[in-house]
């Protein structure tokens, strides 16, 4: 089984064809109050230079009544991630559950995202904890990965994914294309590094 590869906080084109070029299955687009928010409309535009083989996530925090319905009217993810105890089934979409350091623990056997307690500021997770929720379902490990400690989070947590934002920009809000493609060649080569032992 390959590496799934996410890269948050997409906000123009070029860093989408950019994800694309490099190999990555999705992309997150944030409509959560960040440097790296975007509209529904901007989500559209910016999503139809993706192949249909990358998925689109939506990406929310703490959603309030309605804000998620208020997206799904302009813009059609393919999966919707926001904290676990906000999330409702209802939508028809797969549903990316975000649990984080210090919370609950997630059910076994599920897909879900793991990071610290803020999104979005590069705070990483305690990486014995991530090893141990990895063993338990399809854990994405998320928060302070970059291309230069990727390989060691892989190699440590052994996590069915890895998702970055803030570690592979140049500025808030701008993703830096040598950093990506930097980045998911490091995360496939480490995996491919523990799957060949």
């Amino acid at each position: 089984m390959s590496l799934f590869v996410k890269i948050c906080g997409i906000t123009d084109a070029g860093a989408a064809e950019t994800c694309a070029e490099a190999g990555v299955d999705a992309v997150g687009f944030v409509f959560a109050t960040s440097p790296r928010q975007v509209t529904p409309w901007q989500a559209v535009e910016i999503a139809s230079s993706l192949p249909g083989s990358i998925s689109r996530v939506a990406v929310f925090r703490r959603p309030q009544d309605g804000e998620i319905e208020r997206v799904l009217e302009t813009f059609q993810p393919d999966v919707i991630q926001a904290d676990h105890d906000t999330l409702l089934p209802g939508t028809g979409l797969a549903l990316l559950p975000v649990y984080r350091e210090g919370g609950h623990e997630p059910p076994e056997n599920v897909r879900f995202l793991y990071e610290g307690t803020v999104s979005g500021v590069g705070q990483q997770v305690d990486v014995d904890r991530a090893a141990y929720l990895a063993r338990r379902g399809e854990m994405i490990l998320a928060g302070g990965l970059a291309p230069d400690n990727v390989s060691e989070a892989i190699r440590e947590a052994r996590p069915f994914g890895v998702d970055v934002s803030s570690g592979v920009e140049s500025a808030p809000g701008k993703k830096d294309p040598e950093a990506i493609r930097t980045f998911v060649a490091a995360a496939r080569a480490a995996h491919e590094r523990l799957v060949s032992k």
